[in-house]
């Protein structure tokens, strides 16, 4: 039996295991060539194992009614997602019900863009927190609250991703956010298996997938929402509670 911290050896690669690391994580291009070399059904056990992690936390009382329970997004989708939203280092990736880290994590390794995971789970934000911390990743943060109100950090943003995290009233609210943002320049919000209510200032990336659609925002600085309220510098509210809790 293999111990925490030590590698994994297969037909795919040698893998690092655990906060011990031997060698520091594959990053970029040799990331994604890594996987691309273990066989899909295999793809979320080996960045598990690569990452240290164990069983996913289970939800608590925060998790508002209505809201959809943590489940970790497939490593599959946000490899579709990091390529088809074309996200780089120089993007803001903000993951709307970041849970217990494993997508913002990934995400960050994959592309280099800085992460800002949104998170209504005091437990989960914690796991999450502990995750970068483990593994080093300065440019990847966590913000406890109810995502539509958090709008300091929405404001940071430049690619948003939604894993079906909530519907109705929440959505509609974070929807108006991600508007003004938009007011102030172009960003993209990709969805996974969430179709969204029609935006006017959304305009969906022809789909190369059914389960993923990506939008890019068509609004420029003269096409303001009317009674636009710039975002930027508006730290949460401190009554940023309920939310949801997105799967990723």
């Amino acid at each position: 039996m293999r111990g925490a911290g030590q590698p994994r050896v297969d037909s795919h690669r040698v893998v690092t295991l655990g906060p011990a690391t031997a060698r520091p994580l594959a990053r970029g291009a040799e990331l994604r060539a890594a996987l691309a070399g273990v066989p899909a059904h295999e793809r979320d056990a080996w960045v598990d194992q690569a990452l240290g992690l164990g069983s996913s936390p289970d939800d608590g009382p925060a998790l508002p009614p209505g809201c959809v329970p943590y489940l970790p997004c497939a490593v599959d989708a946000l490899l579709r997602l990091t390529e088809h939203a074309e996200v780089g280092a120089s993007d803001v990736f903000v993951d709307i019900g970041a849970g217990a880290g494993r997508a913002a994590a990934l995400v960050h390794l994959l592309t280099g863009a800085s992460v800002v995971g949104l998170e209504i789970q005091p437990e989960l934000v914690s796991a999450a927190r502990e995750l970068a911390a483990r593994l080093a990743l300065p440019r990847v943060s966590f913000v406890e609250g109810d995502a539509p109100r958090l709008t300091g950090a929405l404001a940071a943003g430049s690619v948003f991703f939604l894993y079906c995290p909530f519907s109705g009233m929440r959505l509609a609210q974070l929807l108006a956010n991600l508007e003004r943002v938009a007011g102030a320049r172009d960003i993209r919000v990709a969805c996974l298996d969430l179709p969204l209510p029609p935006c006017s200032w959304l305009e969906p990336v022809p789909a190369r997938w059914p389960d993923l659609v990506l939008y890019r925002s068509t609004l420029t600085r003269k096409q303001r929402p009317e009674n636009f309220v710039e975002l930027n510098g508006i730290e949460p509210s401190a009554s940023s509670m309920p939310l949801r809790r997105s799967p990723s």
